[in-house]
């Protein structure tokens, strides 16, 4: 069939809409037909080259919902109308990550830069009589695309795919960062450095786990805002101004977890991140540095004698296939907020100024919503 999709072509250029010759689905996949697709930060690194991409085109997205229009053979979970939201972590349930309950690490994770099908790593999609990539071997800045039945979650039908589609990425991972990789528990003081689409989400999985304190830095207004209405107690524009204002609230103790979500992570602030972190208590990163940074300023004399722990965090160190659903119970009982993080909705043809709204800090999530 014929589409369209914003493809990227190199470092340095904007998403462009371009003709999609797609192809039927073969084993274990499915054709999915798009609600809608989130605007993720992490799409911003294929542009910008912090997240190198093996070939072009490359077709973004990796946060989407919509219903299934042909299954391949072979498919043993999803049936033709089936309504899911695509994972950007495909579990297998098979190997020793997803045996063990770590579905975010599954050993299909290690296809997801190169785009092709995880089934036989050729492509479905084509631009321009050229194979195309696809983010996260999704692609969801299309109407229609074709994945593994490893990536599609299936979800009640009366669930809004509109806002279903947050849970696929921005919402799982804050949330899971807080609740899994930080294990927030009740009376916690927690900070959330960054609340964007992934530290609002961060900030409203640990109210929902009992945190006392919840302090949200970020140097823009509007998210600082935004974060109180999703449980935030406390704000700062800088680690610099929340360092007092965290000493002041727990009495010098500090804070139980400090959650690292910003957009591009930089290695020179994980000092200010300790800093802001109790004896025996852990920070989490969350956020994606550039992929050849290696330095990191800390201080490891600190690090010993405080006990402290420095988490990376995937996916929230969730479980997609069990937690998708349980956050969207957790939406229709209203404990999670998803239609409040959706700030604003564009066309595919939009993408461009979708994203350039992001860099200028006035979206907590822009969503693209196909007709």
């Amino acid at each position: 069939m014929k589409t369209k999709a914003a493809v990227n072509w190199g470092i340095g250029q904007d998403w462009k809409i371009e003709e999609l010759e797609l192809d039927d689905p073969k084993q274990g996949e499915v054709l999915i037909k798009l609600a809608a697709s989130g605007l993720c930060h992490s799409d911003e690194h294929i542009p910008t080259g912090d997240m190198p991409v093996p070939a072009y085109p490359y077709i973004g997205g990796h946060e989407g919902a919509g219903v299934v229009e042909k299954v391949g053979p072979g498919v043993e979970t999803l049936k033709v109308g089936d309504h899911v939201v695509l994972s950007f972590i495909p579990a297998c349930g098979r190997c020793k990550m997803c045996s063990t309950g770590h579905q975010n690490l599954c050993d299909l994770g290690a296809g997801l830069l190169g785009g092709l099908q995880i089934s036989d790593n050729t492509a479905r999609h084509h631009i321009n009589g050229e194979d195309a990539r696809l983010m996260c071997v999704l692609g969801t800045f299309s109407p229609y695309t074709v994945v593994n039945e490893a990536s599609a979650v299936k979800i009640d039908d009366d669930i809004p795919l509109e806002v279903a589609a947050l849970v696929g990425c921005g919402v799982t991972t804050g949330w899971g960062s807080a609740v899994n990789s930080a294990a927030v528990k009740p009376g916690d003081t927690v900070v959330v450095v960054g609340v964007g689409g992934i530290g609002s989400n961060a900030v409203q999985g640990a109210r929902i786990a009992g945190a006392k304190h919840i302090v949200a830095v970020d140097p823009v207004e509007f998210k600082r805002e935004n974060a109180q209405s999703l449980g935030a107690t406390h704000t700062a524009a800088s680690i610099e101004e929340a360092l007092p204002l965290v000493s002041q609230i727990t009495r010098g103790v500090m804070a139980d977890s400090v959650i690292y979500t910003a957009g591009v992570v930089e290695g020179e602030l994980i000092a200010g991140i300790m800093a802001l972190t109790t004896k025996g208590g852990t920070a989490v990163v969350t956020g994606l540095g550039h992929a050849s940074q290696v330095d990191v300023t800390m201080s490891l004399f600190d690090l010993t004698l405080m006990q402290k722990r420095l988490q990376g965090s995937l996916f929230g160190a969730g479980n997609p296939r069990a937690d998708i659903p349980r956050l969207l119970s957790l939406y229709q009982n209203g404990q999670l907020k998803l239609d409040e993080l959706i700030t604003k909705t564009y066309t595919l043809e939009d993408i461009n100024q979708g994203y350039q709204d992001m860099r200028d800090g006035k979206n907590i999530r822009g969503v693209i919503v196909y007709n």
